[in-house]
């Protein structure tokens, strides 16, 4: 497994690379954001490790700008500054997940091992041939090529968006709350302080719903979001 690890601080790069080559992880230190992107973009990780407060780019600008390129590959975002906006912020870049610092070494290894099993980069599965296509009503989601359309328009989602998207397909006409959406898509236990999970409902019933008579994305009050198949009947 080839880790990709972003960090100014020598002593935390050090212990983090130490620690995880141990573990038979092949480790490539970065010790700024501009350098760090141009190895993120010119080779291939199993997974990012992106620290926020960076120089000549930060962590944010970073992870927003390997999500133009990559929508696949996880990224773990360590940050000094453990309040909810902060950690909003990073998840909202792009990020899979998030590590306060200071940190035990245990723990961000359990990051690591759930990130890359959770990734697609991390199995060992062979590859399917054909297109993988999820379908809701005139809407077409083609997983492999990572993109949607609807009523033949084009629909441009983040990586973050699609990924939404794709979880609303594959369990159409069911109500998902809030605790599952927020651990499927971030990896993370629900945070009622925080209303992330709504905040990208909306930015995907913006692109898919809005300009369409048909909506498929609704609220259950008091349970959370359904996607309805206009083919199906009523509730």
């Amino acid at each position: 497994m080839k880790i990709l690890l972003v960090e100014d601080e020598f002593q935390i790069s050090e212990f983090i690379k130490k620690g995880l080559n141990e573990r038979n992880y092949e480790v490539i230190v970065a010790a700024d954001g501009k350098t760090g992107l141009e190895i993120a973009t010119s080779d291939t990780f199993n997974l990012i490790i992106l620290d926020l407060m960076l120089p000549k780019m930060n962590g944010i600008e970073v992870c927003k700008n390997i999500r133009m390129t990559n929508y696949e590959v996880p990224i773990l975002m360590l940050t000094a500054l453990d309040t909810t906006d902060d950690k909003v912020k990073g998840l909202n870049a792009g990020a899979d997940d998030y590590l306060a610092k200071p940190f035990d070494f245990s723990e961000l290894e359990a990051r690591v091992k759930a990130l890359i099993r959770r990734s697609s980069l991390g199995s060992s599965q062979p590859e399917e041939t054909e297109h993988r296509k999820l379908v809701a009503g005139d809407l077409i989601c083609d997983l492999d090529n990572k993109q949607v359309t609807r009523s033949g328009k084009e629909i441009q989602l983040t990586a973050k968006e699609f990924a939404l998207l794709e979880l609303f397909l594959k369990n159409k006409n069911k109500v998902l709350d809030r605790a599952t959406i927020a651990e499927k898509i971030w990896g993370l236990t629900f945070d009622s302080g925080t209303n992330i999970v709504d905040v990208y409902v909306n930015y995907l019933r913006k692109k898919v719903d809005k300009e369409f008579d048909t909506k498929l994305i609704h609220t259950r009050v008091g349970f959370g979001y359904i996607l309805k198949d206009e083919e199906a009947p009523s509730a």
